[in-house]
């Protein structure tokens, strides 16, 4: 299920529900009534006016002054292209994004996002984000993986990489980003958030079975969604307080098994499914785009899954940012209540 998520946030972060923010409306509704004659209108919906001022106040902050916000991508092959609309939905209502994290596909989405990409952007260049472009796929690779066990280059996956985006190494992004491969020897989660960008994204979607394991640092790296499916703890690493988490998972009795490669795919992703019943409960909020059935190569369907993470961003925006006014409220609250601090979302 979507939305809030019940956990243990930091200390003087506490997560809720709405009704917590009425309660957050009477610790504050004397200043509220002041400050927005509006506010006392009959016929208004008060919740929705204190969460339009709190949030106002709330993304006017900088990092330090608020909550830092990490945004969570899923793996789960093309379905989490539904990232990308879900991303565009939360930046048109200046949800703040400070870092990221992702595994497998939602790795790449990630590093596009940490790069400066915007939603919309991103979500146009979904239909190239599919296996073809992400490795030697053809006839004579298919072969090869057939009849001579060679599995296929994902080197186009840094090729690509490389090409859309500016940064060349961690440091080089907008946002502090993570992502996570897993060492097919020890079976390690590996979490890189440091140098050189592409070789790292490339080793985190890097399907076991089907592609060539990433040779870097000395490891064998495949697909980190194997063993970490939902990046929470790598955002908290980078300095994530409050994490959305986008999640792509799939009703596996509906799935379609036309092939060994959607095969092989599935049994991955149930893998990854299981791991995910836990780290669910890691996120503060969860946003859960009901995406259809799409195998390996079906990148001609990808707007069609970036429209789902729409919907679902769009169908939880409010909670969402309700669920981020109640985390930031109790340090946040000490400015608005000081002397002359004047009214939530109103100049300082």
């Amino acid at each position: 299920m979507s939305g809030p998520v019940r956990t243990q946030p930091l200390a003087g972060y506490p997560t809720g529900t709405p009704r917590c923010l009425r309660a957050i409306a009477a610790a504050l509704g004397a200043v509220l009534l002041f400050a927005s004659p509006s506010a006392g209108l009959p016929g208004l919906d008060q919740d929705s006016i204190l969460r339009d001022h709190l949030w106002r106040d709330l993304t006017s902050r900088p990092r330090g002054r608020r909550p830092t916000v990490g945004l969570v991508l899923s793996g789960g092959s093309l379905r989490a292209l539904a990232h990308a609309g879900v991303y565009s939905v939360l930046q048109d209502a200046g949800f703040p994004v400070d870092v990221v994290s992702g595994v497998s596909m939602g790795a790449v989405l990630g590093s596009a996002i940490a790069d400066g990409v915007s939603g919309r952007k991103l979500s146009r260049l979904t239909p190239h984000m599919g296996f073809r472009g992400a490795s030697n796929y053809g006839a004579f690779g298919l072969f090869r993986l057939a009849f001579f066990d060679s599995p296929l280059s994902s080197e186009k996956t840094e090729a690509w990489i490389d090409r859309s985006l500016s940064a060349r190494r961690f440091e080089d992004l907008k946002k502090p980003f993570a992502c996570v491969a897993m060492d097919i020897k020890s079976g390690e989660a590996i979490v890189f958030r440091e140098g050189p960008l592409s070789p790292a994204v490339r080793a985190s979607m890097n399907l076991p079975g089907i592609f060539s394991p990433v040779e870097y640092r000395h490891r064998y790296l495949v697909d980190g969604g194997v063993v970490d499916f939902i990046p929470v703890d790598a955002a908290r690493l980078i300095g994530a307080e409050f994490v959305i988490a986008s999640v792509t998972d799939l009703d596996f009795s509906q799935s379609r098994l036309k092939s060994v490669l959607n095969t092989l795919e599935q049994v991955i992703d149930i893998r990854g499914s299981l791991l995910a019943r836990e780290q669910r409960k890691r996120a503060n909020f969860l946003i859960e785009p009901r995406v259809p059935d799409i195998g390996f190569v079906e990148s001609p369907r990808a707007l069609e899954v970036v429209a789902q993470g729409v919907i679902a961003a769009r169908r939880l925006l409010p909670a969402a940012q309700e669920s981020l006014i109640i985390f930031s409220h109790p340090p946040m609250a000490k400015d608005w209540m000081r002397p002359g601090a004047g009214a939530p979302g109103g100049s300082e």
